[in-house]
C-alpha cells in the first residue's frame, strides 16, 4: 500500500464534504439542512455537524425563514474557501489517481497469480475508470459493477446494479473502486452479505486506519 494514500485518507472525505456544501450554497440563494441532505445524499445529522463547523469558521451564515426553519448562506470568506478547497483537492486527486493506477496494476497481477479470473467493482466513479483501464492490461474479467447511488447508469459496456443483486453474480473478488466512499461501500457490501475476505481495496479502510 502506498503510504501517500494512507496519509491523506483521514481528512480527504471531510474536505470534500465541506466543498460540496459550500458549492451547493454558492449556487442557491438559501438551502435548509434537509435540502442539503437530499442533494448530497448524506444523513441529516452529518450535514448538521458539517454546517456547525463551517459556521464556526465564518464560511456560512444562518437566518430564520418561515415555518420556523433555518436557511444557510455563503459568506464572502465562504466563497474564498470554496475556491481554495477546489484548488487543493484538484492537486490531491491528481496525485491520488496517479498512485492508484500503479497500485491497481500491482493488485491485479497479484490476483491473477492467485488464480482469480472474475472481478466485480463496487463504486462507479473516477477511481473505477482508472481501475477498469488498468484491468485491460491483465486477463481478469470485469463481470459486474455495483453502486447503490448510480443504479441503472452505464459504466463502459456494463449497467450499474444495486448491492441487493450481487449475490446472483459469480465472482472471485469484489474490488472497492471509490476513494471517498470506500468505507461506506465496504460496510454496505458486508451488510448485503459479502464476505470480508472477498473484498479488496487499494485504499486504507476504517479498521486499518484505526490500528
Amino acid at each position: 500500500m502506498n503510504k501517500g494514500l494512507a496519509g491523506s485518507a483521514s481528512s480527504e472525505s471531510g474536505r470534500y464534504r465541506d466543498l460540496q456544501i459550500l458549492d451547493e450554497l454558492s449556487n442557491n440563494d438559501a438551502l435548509t439542512q434537509r435540502d442539503l441532505s437530499k442533494r448530497m445524499g448524506m444523513a441529516l445529522g452529518l450535514v448538521n455537524s458539517y454546517l456547525k463547523n463551517l459556521i464556526a469558521k465564518g464560511y456560512i451564515t444562518v437566518k430564520n425563514i418561515p415555518s420556523k426553519r433555518y436557511a444557510y448562506y455563503l459568506t464572502p470568506n465562504g466563497f474564498a474557501e470554496k475556491t481554495r478547497l477546489a484548488y487543493d483537492l484538484l492537486h490531491d486527486y491528481t496525485r491520488i489517481y496517479r498512485e492508484a493506477k500503479n497500485n491497481y496494476r500491482q493488485l491485479f497481477f497479484e490476483l491473477e497469480r492467485s488464480g482469480a479470473k472474475r472481478i466485480v467493482f463496487a463504486g462507479a466513479d473516477e477511481v473505477a475508470e482508472f481501475a477498469y483501464i488498468t484491468l485491460q492490461e491483465t486477463k481478469l474479467q470485469l463481470v459486474g459493477i455495483y453502486d447503490p447511488e448510480k443504479v441503472g447508469e452505464k459504466f463502459f459496456n456494463l449497467v450499474v446494479h444495486s448491492f441487493r443483486e450481487i449475490d446472483a453474480q459469480h465472482y472471485d473478488c469484489i474490488l472497492v473502486t471509490s476513494y471517498l466512499r470506500r468505507d461506506q461501500l465496504r460496510r454496505e457490501l458486508i451488510t448485503s452479505g459479502a464476505r470480508k475476505q472477498d473484498i479488496k481495496t487499494i485504499f486504507p479502510v476504517e479498521e486499518e486506519r484505526d490500528k
